[in-house]
């Protein structure tokens, strides 16, 4: 058994330094999620916040009618389309026929308008989720719409919608793993490729399996820590 162990760990890393090809493709998945992530947050605002202003306006003029059709036409493309046949569209269409060649690039942007579409209408419901009475009290004070929206509002928001974007977070770093769909060297096909190498499946799949359950269980371990101390200072 041991010797079993031993033979497959090292055909698996070893052997024409395929540890390499894990490396790469571990790196590769990072960036994509950050960058996704980032993406994703300030574009999931920003629509939410058309959105709502929309909403709650009786009469909205032509501009913010105009922007809440096209934020609103982003998130039925994004949210009602699979994420491989976007992946797919943006880098053999958008992007090749516009010159550019980086798949990472490609899949952080369509990761990041993919996960984008999905935090707008989480951050959405936590702002409609605040009183209406913290929009009017901001007012009062001689703020702006957008100012009382920026340190009123959000803020509440964010901290009642945190686990939620945990849980969005947890599922775009899972969904990277179909960014070999474009050919991008990310962790799972760094697995894949040295499985189609030594023939066996086993110990690449299970390495990168054990790899994700570890960054999801750190990251959701860390996310319960946060709420306990954000409930804390709620209670002071």
């Amino acid at each position: 058994m041991g010797d079993w162990i031993v033979e497959q760990i090292t055909k698996t890393f070893i052997t024409e330094d395929r540890y390499k090809l894990f490396i790469q493709g571990f790196t590769n998945t990072m960036i994509i999620v950050f960058a996704a992530a980032i993406i994703g947050v300030i574009l999931g605002i920003l629509v939410a916040v058309v959105r709502v202003s929309h909403s709650q306006n009786d009469k909205p003029n032509f501009i913010l009618k105009l922007m809440n059709k096209i934020c609103s036409f982003y998130l039925a493309i994004f949210r009602g389309t699979p994420i491989i046949v976007q992946l797919m569209i943006i880098y053999y269409i958008v992007f090749l026929n516009a010159g550019i060649h980086n798949r990472l690039i490609a899949a952080i942007v369509g990761f990041g308008f993919n996960s984008g579409a999905y935090v707008a209408e989480i951050v959405r419901a936590g702002i409609m989720a605040v009183d209406k009475g913290q929009t009017e009290a901001g007012r009062s004070l001689g703020f702006s719409s957008v100012v009382t929206m920026r340190l009123i509002i959000l803020p509440q928001a964010i901290k009642n919608i945190l686990p939620a974007l945990g849980n969005e977070f947890i599922t775009l770093i899972k969904e990277t793993a179909v960014a070999g769909t474009i050919s991008v060297m990310d962790f799972t096909m760094a697995a894949d490729s040295v499985r189609i190498r030594t023939m066996d499946a086993l110990f690449p799949l299970l390495f990168v399996a054990l790899v994700y359950f570890i960054i999801i269980w750190i990251f959701t371990k860390s996310l319960g820590v946060l709420e306990r101390r954000m409930r804390k200072g709620d209670n002071r």
